[in-house]
Order: C-alpha cells, then structure tokens, then sequence
C-alpha cells in the first residue's frame, strides 16, 4: 500500500496506525477481511488530498473522519477505513449509540481513540513506523487469556450502547472466548435493555440486533444458545424457545431427553462429519434458525397420558404450531434485515415453509409418495435441499431406545432422487402446460386440469409417456375415465 510510506514521508509529524478488529485477528492468526488505519498529526484536509493521489476516497463515513479508500490498483475485497482518532462523548445513559457526541480531530491521542472502543481486545494499535503495540494496558493480556473485557467499567460501556452486550457476545462465541466475571455480571443486570423503546422506537435497532443475533448463532449454533440462555439475552429477545428446557418427549422414540436438548443435538449435528458427508456446503443463517425453531410447536401443542387421556405424550399440529411462531418471530427480530442472498439474510416466508414441511418424510413416507410429490418438494422447490439438511438435523439429533439415528426415510428419498436425476439431461421438462391440455381436450380451466397435467407428469417421471403423441393419448383416455 503505497500511500502508507508516501503520507509518513510527506507528512513526518504524523503517526500511522493499524487499529482495532485487524490488528487482534492478525494475532490470534485468523483471516480478516476489514483493514483500518487511525492517522494522527495530519489534518483532514492534507489527508483527504494525499489519498486522493494514491486512490479514491469515499466520504461515506466523513462525519466521523472516517474515509473509505480503495488505492490505486487494489484487488482486495471492499476498502480500506482511513480514519482521524476521534472521541465518543455520550450525551447520557440511554444506550442508544446514536446519542454520542463525536469529535474527530487529528490532535487527539492514539490512547484517547483506543479507550471509546468497546472490549480490549478490540482496543490495540500497532504503531508502523515504529513498528510497536499501543496497548491500554490488558489488551494483548487478555488476548492471551482467551478473555473479553470490556474497556474501563463494563456497566458503562454498555449503557453508552446496549448493542455492544450483543457483540460481546458474538466476539465470544467467534473466537471461543470466556467473559470476565465483571463483565459478564454487568451484561446479565442489564441485558433486558435490549427491548427498551423510547417515543416507541427500540433503542438497539431491531436490524442492529439481528445482525449480531445471526452473526453469532452462523458463526457456533450451539455456544450461540448457550451464551445467549446463560447471559438472559434468550429470555428477552426468543422468550418463545424456553418452554422447550422443560418439555418432555415420547419415549422410546426420543431417548435424548427434553425438546431443548433434541434441538442442542440437532444444531451440534451441523458441524459434524456425517452431516458433511451429506452436504459440503457450510449451512447458512437460514437453516441454523430453521433447526434451531424446528420444534418450537412442541411445548404449545404437547399432550400427555396424564392430563389428556391419549395412549403416548404427543404433539399433534407442533409443525404448523411451529411454523407459525417461527415466522412471527422472525419477523419481530427483523432477521429479513441483512442483504437478501447473503449467508445471514432469514426469509420469514422461508421459515414457515420448511419448519410446516420437516415432517413430510415421516416414517419413511417417500415409499409411498408420487414422483410428482417428490419432485415438487425436493427438487424443483427453491428449498428443496434446505429441506433435506433439515430433515437430516433432525433424524440425527433423535436417538431411539437402541441408539443409532433413523435415516431410512432420507436414504430412500435419495434413491428416488438419483434415480430421477441420473438421466443425462437431467429431468425432462413438461410436455404439456394448462393450455396446451385445455386446448387438447376442448374443457375450461378448473381441478381437473391440474389434476391431468399432476397424472401426467408422474407417468412422463416414471418414464411411460416420453412424446407429445403419447400424452395426448393418455390424457384422452384419463379425461375418459373421470367423466365415468
């Protein structure tokens, strides 16, 4: 980068800096995507007019000092945050981070930019020129101990911003570190901030806090649920999902205990070999949030011997239950907020769907299922491998009296599947749409119809009608037998 050299040669009475999240992933050897600079000694005005000269520069983020620089010729991913050291004076205790009084000038101290930052870890400069760390003074300390702490009084950093309870606990499970006692004491009294709403607007912005939620559960599902249960967070923002600790399930076909700890199971089963033996690709926000409310119908729908008569405990409709809650909650916590097509984006609709549909191969029923049916749910459908990663979840996670996982239903699913897609040119299109049929046969639009066209389809599947002249005679004769 060579501006860099350039602006400490042009500039000698100023100081570089590499700052923050880069400078502690460059130490724990882990892959970091943001690179960002602090400068100091150097007015906004010649530091704006050097960069110039080595690249563009976006003031996107100029009412911080912050600048986002692509230098000349630069091939990496995004750019480069150039910024002023700066002061965060917050204007109360309201933990709203907009409430923040910013002053950004390149006279203040490196030590001074370092302190307004959230946890430690997070608060280190490395001096380029030089080439020394700037350290608070447990930093680097607590980077060694595995440890999050915050900056100065945790009970202070986190009523300047309540998101910041979030992030310390994204950072936790991330890098699979403790929290201090102190600040884990201080993020429990008061992590029930997070719904405070002022004028009824949240305080935490409800996409702020999806985007630490989703981050944290994609980075480790299981130490996700754990932090988030351990610290309260769970019990403010998915109340929903704690009647299932006490939820008993059906013995013998459920040998691991309560619905909690099947779904414990079910997130531990994605970063699994089996799992990976199935699907290579890493499962997304979308299917981590799907397993992990995948039973979230079964505490709202349980029956049992003793208190309804029926001959076993049972959870009759928990998948639409389940759906039903899923999609709502989804849609409270705005998960939909990342960019759509992302790893982190949750499609409320998409939750519905696949947690209404995860019963669908409910004792071994692709046995029994028409081609059309399989067709329409696990290979044309968007979700169609979704569906089967979470099926997959599932039978895993529920362990029967001998031990050993039921995947019966999944492998004779994947016959069926390669099978059908073992032909060359993979699955045949239609040979007839609704108009083609209704004009074939002289009848209106209406059932029948789309009852032909489904009886049509599985005999070109299950490859007994291959021509245009072979359906037309087939449905023929089917339009026939309808009219008996």
């Amino acid at each position: 980068m060579s501006f860099a050299p350039a602006l400490l040669k042009r500039y000698p009475e100023g100081r570089l800096y590499l700052v923050g999240g880069f400078v502690r992933d460059l130490l724990l050897s882990r892959p970091s995507k943001d690179i960002d600079f602090v400068v100091t000694g150097v007015s906004r005005a010649k530091l704006v007019a050097h960069l110039k000269k080595h690249g563009r520069v976006n003031f996107v983020g100029r009412t911080f000092g912050v600048f986002k620089f692509v230098p000349r010729g630069h091939n990496g991913n995004g750019a480069i945050d150039i910024a002023l050291p700066r002061l965060d004076l917050p204007k109360g205790r309201s933990g709203a981070y907009r409430d923040v009084k910013v002053i950004s000038r390149s006279s203040i101290a490196i030590k001074d930019d370092l302190r307004r930052r959230d946890f430690t870890v997070n608060a280190l400069a490395w001096n380029i020129s030089e080439r020394r760390f700037i350290d608070l003074g447990q930093g680097l300390s607590d980077l060694r101990a595995r440890v999050m702490r915050t900056v100065g009084r945790a009970e202070d950093r986190f009523c300047e911003d309540f998101s910041r309870m979030l992030r310390g606990l994204r950072f936790a499970t991330e890098l699979n570190f403790s929290v201090e006692p102190k600040t884990w004491q201080a993020l429990r009294s008061l992590v029930h901030h997070l719904n405070d709403c002022r004028d009824n607007v949240c305080i935490v912005p409800r996409e702020v806090l999806a985007k630490e939620l989703l981050k944290t559960f994609y980075a480790n599902p299981v130490k996700a649920l754990e932090l988030y249960d351990k610290s309260g967070a769970l019990r403010v923002l998915m109340p929903e999902l704690l009647a299932m600790k006490t939820c008993p399930q059906p013995k013998p076909y459920h040998m691991e205990g309560t619905v909690w700890r099947h779904t414990v199971l079910a997130l531990e089963v994605l970063n699994s070999r089996r799992f990976r033996t199935f699907f290579s690709d890493r499962p997304d926000a979308e299917l981590i949030m799907a397993i992990l409310f995948h039973d979230l119908g079964k505490p709202y729908t349980l029956k049992t011997p003793k208190k309804d008569g029926v001959d076993r405990i049972r959870f009759d409709g928990h998948d639409m239950e389940g759906a039903n809650m899923a999609k709502a909650m989804t849609e409270r916590l705005k998960l939909a907020s990342p960019p759509m097509g992302s790893h982190l984006h949750v499609n409320p609709e998409h939750m519905e769907w696949l947690i209404s549909h995860h019963l669908l191969l409910l004792h071994d029923r692709a046995r029994e299922m028409k081609l059309t049916t399989i067709e329409k749910y696990f290979v044309r459908h968007p979700l169609a491998t979704k569906l089967q990663q979470l099926i997959l979840a599932d039978s895993l996670a529920t362990i029967p009296k001998n031990g050993r996982p039921v995947l019966t239903h999944l492998r004779t699913l994947w016959k069926i599947l390669t099978r059908l897609s073992g032909r060359r040119q993979g699955l045949p299109p239609p040979l007839l749409n609704g108009d083609k049929l209704m004009n074939i046969l002289n009848v209106p639009s209406g059932p029948t119809v789309g009852l032909l066209l489904r009886r049509l389809r599985e005999q070109q599947l299950l490859g007994l009608v291959k021509t245009r002249q072979q359906a037309e005679i087939f449905l023929k004769k089917e339009y026939a037998r309808t009219k008996i």
